[in-house]
């Protein structure tokens, strides 16, 4: 329902007090979208998954929120809630780096910047990870990366399929070395999930670059990406500069992506759900070869089954 609307029905229900109206116009009651500028009631908004009614923009949305649309209801089990940062460098800028976590782990109430853990997707069990761009811009610190690490582990013990929402500026800088050796730690747990033949889907959202880009964000069996989300590795500028030439205008989005074979599909948010649950009754081993040691799986050519009709 656009303002306008809401406007002509109030009109048509007759006049109504001020004490009245303040009570229904709450804060939070409406949203702007940020691309067209249209006022959208936020319910209608939530029910569209925060995709814009009038011009397709998806709005970005957060880790609790993502969870809430991929995963059946009370199906959720969280995994490694209690892991926290610490600040071996004692890396200071503006502030301490300490201070600065404590502040976000405050105002968030996130310990990190992302949330791991076991659930259900249209009844299909799956390890879920999803990164938190409200958290120092969804850096890939320590955490982050022991995390995933264990939940792919986690994954691959019990024969799961792996999904991460990828939303990252990049390694995380307070936490120097230690960061960028989470890079090499999730691609090595995820090329032992892949050689126990387990399927791996990253979805890359406003925005994934840097250090994210160039590690498991870009090693999935499947590729997505939602519309118009900005993925890279530098920054436009650096490369321009670097390069020394003008880049395209759609330069380092999901469509330009897509055109030059770096993602596989762009999926829009309202049809995310139900496009990986295709993909992963589409990879389910044959039930014929189901019952046979993963040794022995390891050396046949991959074997799909369609979904019934």
């Amino acid at each position: 329902m656009s303002l306008f609307d809401w406007f002509a029905n109030r009109q048509k229900a007759g006049p109504i007090s001020k004490d009245r109206q303040e009570r229904e116009i709450a804060d939070g009651l409406w949203a702007k979208c940020e691309a067209c500028g249209v006022l959208t009631y936020t319910k209608d908004l939530r029910t569209n998954q925060m995709v814009c009614l009038e011009c397709n923009h998806h709005i970005r949305v957060y880790s609790d929120e993502r969870i809430r649309q991929l995963i059946d209801p009370n199906t959720w089990i969280a995994l490694d809630e209690g892991l926290y940062a610490t600040d071996p460098l004692k890396f200071r800028d503006r502030k301490p780096y300490g201070d600065r976590l404590r502040e976000t782990q405050d105002k968030l109430k996130l310990l990190d910047a992302v949330q791991t853990g076991l659930g259900q997707l249209e009844d299909l069990p799956v390890a879920l990870g999803v990164m938190d761009f409200r958290f120092m811009g969804g850096s890939m610190g320590s955490v982050v990366g022991e995390k995933l690490t264990r939940l792919i582990e986690r994954a691959t013990r019990e024969r799961l399929p792996v999904i991460i929402i990828c939303a990252s500026g990049g390694a995380r800088m307070q936490e120097g070395m230690l960061s960028l050796m989470q890079m090499a730690k999730i691609s090595g747990a995820l090329e032992r999930h892949r050689a126990a033949r387990l399927l791996y889907i990253p979805v890359l959202t406003h925005p994934t670059t840097g250090g994210v880009t160039a590690s498991f964000a870009m090693l999935g069996d499947v590729i997505l990406a939602e519309p118009k989300a900005t993925i890279g590795f530098a920054g436009r500028r650096v490369v321009e500069q670097t390069l020394r030439e003008k880049l395209p205008d759609d330069f380092q989005t999901a469509e330009y992506l897509l055109e030059h074979g770096f993602v596989d599909a762009i999926v829009p948010r309202t049809q995310l759900k139900k496009t990986l649950a295709q993909l992963i009754r589409l990879h389910q081993p044959s039930t014929a070869l189901s019952h046979l040691p993963i040794h022995l799986t390891n050396n046949l050519p991959l074997r799909v089954t369609t979904p019934e009709t």
